[in-house]
C-alpha cells in the first residue's frame, strides 16, 4: 500500500506532522557545562535557597529532574539567572552525588526512607537532663540513624543546672560517644542562656563540618543554635509544666553558616525517629570490634538472641576488654530499633 507517507522511515517516528514546525523528540539532555554548583540551605514551597561561594541564589527545580527529591545539604547545579539579585530565579538542573544521607522512615514498619539532610558529617543529638526528662530510647534511635548514615554522633546535654549528667552518660560510655554538658541561667523559659564555655566547646567540635541538630521540642536546641549563630534568631519556647513538652519552634530545616567555618543544620523538633529502613546486619558493621563475630551467626540472626555467635566472640576476648559492654550497647541500640515506643 502506498500513500503520502511512503517517504518516511523509522527515524521520523517522533515527528508530529500535524503541528507546524514540530521537531523530532529526543532523549538527549543538555550537559549544562556552564552550570554553577551551590548548597541548598532551605526548602520552601518549591523554592530552594542555595549558597554559592559569595552569594545566595533562589532557584526552582527544572522539569527534567522528574520527581527526584532535593533536600537541605544537597549540592545542586544551577543555570539561568544565578546572580542572586532580588526577584531573580535560577533553575536546578542536577543534584550532585551525595556523600552521606541522614534519613528516617514514618515508623518502624515502613521501609520507605525519608531523606532529612544530605552531605552532613555529624549528628548532634540535643537532649535536656530535666524539664523535659531525657529519653534514652530516643537518643538510642538517633545514634542508630547516625551510624547507619555514616555520621559522627555528638551528645549535647542541656539544663545540667537542674540534674546531674552522670547517670545518663553511663549508658554511652562503651560507645565512646563524645559529649558536651551545659548548664543554663535565666527564668527557665525563653530567657535561658547557655553556659558560654560549653557553647565554645560545641563550636570547636562543629568547626569546618556540616552538623545536623536533632532533639525533642523544649530541650534547648533553638537556644543552642542562637548561641552558635547569633544572627539566626531561631524562635524559642517554654516547656509546658504539666506535660513536660515544648512547642515546636523550628518548623523546617535550615542550614546556617558558622562564622569560624562549617554549617549547622537546625531541624524541627521530633517526637519519633522511624528506623524501618535500617538493616540490623548492615548496622553491626559499624562496630568494627564486633562485626567479625557475626560470621558464625545463624541465618536471620537478630544479634539479640540465645544462639547469637557474638556472645562466644566476646567471651573469647576477640572484642577487647570492653567487648561485653560494647555488645550490650549494640543490643540496646538494636532493641530501640524494633521497639514500638519511639522516645
Amino acid at each position: 500500500m502506498s500513500g503520502r507517507y511512503d517517504h518516511l522511515d523509522e527515524s521520523d517516528v517522533r515527528v508530529r506532522p500535524s503541528r507546524k514546525g514540530s521537531r523530532p523528540r529526543t532523549k538527549d539532555r543538555p550537559s549544562h557545562e556552564d552550570a554553577v554548583v551551590g548548597m541548598v540551605t532551605t526548602v520552601d514551597r518549591g523554592r530552594y535557597t542555595t549558597r554559592l561561594a559569595d552569594r545566595t541564589v533562589v532557584a526552582m527545580r527544572a522539569r527534567e529532574l522528574g520527581r527526584s527529591r532535593i533536600v537541605v545539604g544537597d549540592r545542586v547545579a544551577m543555570v539561568g539567572d544565578t546572580s542572586g539579585r532580588p526577584d531573580t530565579l535560577a533553575r536546578i538542573v542536577r543534584v550532585e552525588e551525595r556523600r552521606t544521607v541522614l534519613r528516617r522512615s514514618a515508623d518502624d514498619t515502613d521501609t520507605v526512607e525519608r531523606v532529612i539532610v544530605a552531605n552532613a558529617d555529624q549528628l548532634v543529638i540535643v537532649t535536656a537532663l530535666a524539664d523535659p526528662a531525657p529519653r534514652e530510647r530516643m537518643v538510642d534511635r538517633c545514634l542508630v540513624a547516625a551510624y547507619d548514615a555514616g555520621l559522627d554522633p555528638l551528645l549535647v546535654l542541656t539544663k545540667a543546672d537542674l540534674a546531674s549528667p552522670d547517670g545518663f552518660l553511663q549508658h554511652y560510655t562503651a560507645l565512646d560517644v563524645p559529649s558536651v554538658v551545659t548548664g543554663s541561667a535565666g527564668d527557665g523559659g525563653a530567657g535561658r542562656m547557655l553556659d558560654a564555655e560549653a557553647v565554645d566547646l560545641v563550636r570547636s567540635l562543629l568547626r569546618d563540618r556540616t552538623s545536623v541538630l536533632v532533639g525533642h521540642s523544649g530541650v534547648g536546641k533553638s537556644t543552642l543554635v542562637n548561641a552558635l549563630v547569633p544572627d539566626a534568631l531561631r524562635a524559642t519556647g517554654e516547656v509546658n509544666a504539666v506535660t513536660g513538652r515544648g512547642r515546636h519552634t523550628s518548623t523546617s530545616a535550615i542550614a546556617l553558616e558558622l562564622a569560624e567555618g562549617g554549617w549547622v543544620v537546625d531541624t524541627p523538633g521530633v517526637r519519633s525517629f522511624g528506623l524501618g529502613h535500617v538493616d540490623p546486619d548492615t548496622f553491626v558493621e559499624h562496630f568494627d570490634d564486633l562485626a567479625g563475630g557475626t560470621v558464625s551467626c545463624p541465618r536471620g540472626c537478630s544479634h539479640d538472641e540465645p544462639d547469637c555467635a557474638l556472645d562466644d566472640w566476646v567471651g573469647a576476648g576477640r572484642a577487647g576488654p570492653a567487648g561485653a559492654a560494647r555488645l550490650e550497647s549494640l543490643r540496646r541500640l538494636l532493641r530501640s530499633r524494633s521497639s514500638d515506643e519511639h522516645g
